[in-house]
C-alpha cells in the first residue's frame, strides 16, 4: 500500500466518508418516505362524500326477490327483500362482488343465502361467509345502509366517482382529452 492510501485525506478516507453519508442520506430518505405515508393513512386528507340514493319504491320490490344495483363510484351491489313490513329492516344491501376473487354474487330466495358461482361461495343473509373459501377465509360481503321513507327505498352509497378527477363524474380522469366531447365539438 502506498502512504497516500493510508492518509486522512487518502482515497480510502474518501471512500469511507463517501459511504456512511450515503448511508445516513438512505436513513434519512427512508424515515421520511414512512413518516409521510404514515400521515396520510393516519390523518386523511377528507372523510369519503357518501350520500342517499333512490332505488325503488317499497312497493315495486315483492318479498323474496333481489335487485342489482350500481353505485356512482361503479360499485356493485344486490339489494333483497327478506321481510313482508315494508320497513328498512325487510331489505338488505350487500356488495355483489364476492370478497373471495371478485365474482359476481347473486341472492337465491328459496335458500335464503347469497351464492358466488365461481367456487361455490355462500353468505348468510347477512352477507356472512357460510361456505366455500370465503368462509374458510372468515370473509364478509361488505354491507350498504338502507332507509324507507314515504314508502320509497334508499341506499346510502360513496358518490364520488373514482373515475372522476373532481368528484362530479363528468370525465373518466384529470385528462381533458379523454373527457366526453359535446354535441357540435371538434377535436
Amino acid at each position: 500500500m502506498s502512504e497516500q492510501d493510508e492518509t486522512p485525506g487518502g482515497r480510502r478516507g474518501f471512500l469511507q466518508t463517501g459511504a456512511q453519508v450515503a448511508m445516513a442520506g438512505s436513513v434519512a430518505v427512508s424515515y421520511g418516505t414512512f413518516a409521510a405515508i404514515s400521515g396520510r393513512f393516519l390523518y386523511p386528507a377528507r372523510p369519503d362524500l357518501k350520500g342517499w340514493m333512490f332505488v325503488a319504491p317499497v312497493a315495486e320490490l315483492e318479498p323474496d326477490t333481489s335487485l342489482d344495483f350500481t353505485t356512482p363510484t361503479g360499485a356493485k351491489a344486490v339489494i333483497a327483500r327478506q321481510g313482508r313490513t315494508g320497513g328498512a329492516e325487510d331489505f338488505i344491501a350487500l356488495s355483489s362482488v364476492c370478497p373471495h376473487l371478485g365474482c359476481q354474487v347473486h341472492f337465491e330466495a328459496p335458500k335464503n343465502r347469497f351464492y358466488c358461482p365461481c367456487h361455490n361461495g355462500t353468505f348468510d343473509p347477512n352477507g356472512k361467509a357460510t361456505g366455500g373459501p370465503p368462509a374458510q377465509a372468515k370473509q364478509e360481503l361488505l354491507k350498504f345502509p338502507l332507509k324507507v321513507v314515504d314508502g320509497l327505498l334508499f341506499i346510502q352509497v360513496p358518490m364520488e366517482s373514482i373515475a372522476s378527477g373532481d368528484g362530479l363524474g363528468d370525465s373518466p380522469g384529470h385528462d381533458p382529452c379523454l373527457s366526453p366531447r359535446k354535441q357540435g365539438e371538434h377535436a
